[in-house]
């Protein structure tokens, strides 16, 4: 399931615009095949990033994975749920498991993200 409503990037992360803010987390696809999801670090809190930054990093059984931000921003708030139970991206990778809520430098960067037919082809 990949929603209509998000924009997403070429290294499976997604993004959903509200209002002056954005969500951004990582998609169904990337959080399979990371496998069991065991701690989320982002220590990037109140810093401003440019597109294609490591924010974080996600860690799975088997593997570390940087975070990268779709577009860039100020990471204005981690989600704490995932401290407590980071498997929410992998029960709900566009829903409870966001990751960060960012404040977007220029939100008409998000127009050169892919829409959800173009990711569904990239993940083909």
């Amino acid at each position: 399931m990949i929603p209509e409503s998000l924009k997403y990037s070429n290294d499976h992360e997604w993004l959903k615009m509200d209002g002056e803010f954005a969500y951004v987390g990582i998609t169904a696809y990337a959080a399979e095949q990371l496998g069991d999801i065991v701690f989320v670090d982002v220590t990037t809190v109140d810093e401003t990033l440019e597109k294609d930054e490591v924010f974080g990093s996600i860690e799975a059984v088997k593997t570390v994975s940087d975070l990268m931000l779709p577009i860039g921003g100020e990471v204005v708030e981690f989600n704490e749920e995932l401290d407590a139970n980071p498997a929410l991206i992998n029960t709900d990778p566009y829903g409870e498991g966001w990751i960060v809520k960012i404040k977007p430098t220029d939100p008409a960067e998000a127009d050169t993200l892919l829409n959800a037919a173009q990711y569904a082809d990239l993940i083909k």
